[in-house]
């Protein structure tokens, strides 16, 4: 019987989340190992010596390291059935993908943990600079269609909003009160919807174990 491709996780990274919700989403069955950030797996570390979430080793021993090579290869492995991938691909989705996962991340960590990045500008600037270059263009881009996907969702949709998500609850008071009202909808029907309950369950640390598909 061959092996379920095995994925090294930490269940609130939002890289491991984007790469959870891929592989429910495509309908790949996968074990999942559950990390202690502290205490890093030896076997994860043989895998992959960056010893950074999340890791997939898949059947044929091949390792993906990157979160969006995981996305990659859980949509076009299963044939893309339903086009999440595909319509990922368009220049306004890849522009907004590099923005996240570049400028927007920067931003992000240095407001979300600025004891790390002391002199390297204030939370407020981080914070608003964070607003700028992504969320703005996000709710430009939702007031005009319901998904990044259009009306039905792609893979980019599912890439941010983990990191949406994250910026949203460092201060959830003064998120609120931003003028964004396509974003902060588009936010909450992810919150709720079915496919990021499915990829949230907590998981005892230390062993690897089935995680269902979301279909």
């Amino acid at each position: 019987m061959t092996p379920a491709p095995l994925l090294y996780t930490y269940r609130r990274c939002p890289y491991a989340m984007r790469a959870r919700l891929a592989l429910l989403q495509a309908g790949v069955a996968f074990d999942a190992f559950e990390i202690v950030l502290r205490d890093k797996p030896a076997e994860m570390l043989a895998l992959s010596p960056k010893g950074t979430v999340p890791v997939l080793r898949l059947p044929d021993g091949q390792v993906l390291e990157q979160s969006l090579d995981i996305m990659r290869w859980a949509f076009v492995e299963t044939g893309d059935a339903d086009g999440w991938w595909a319509r990922a691909q368009s220049p306004v989705n890849l522009a907004l993908l590099a923005v996240c996962d570049g400028t927007f991340k920067h931003h992000l960590d240095r407001y979300k943990y600025p004891e790390r990045f002391d002199g390297l500008g204030s939370r407020a600037h981080h914070r608003e600079q964070a607003v700028d270059v992504l969320l703005k263009p996000l709710d430009a881009q939702l007031q005009s269609t319901d998904q990044l996907g259009g009306k039905a969702p792609c893979a980019t949709d599912i890439a941010i909003f983990p990191f949406v998500r994250q910026f949203a609850e460092v201060e959830p008071g003064w998120f609120e009160g931003l003028p964004l009202p396509a974003l902060k909808g588009w936010l909450r029907g992810w919150l709720a919807h079915p496919l990021f309950q499915a990829a949230m369950p907590k998981l005892p640390n230390g062993r690897a174990l089935p995680f269902p598909a979301a279909h």
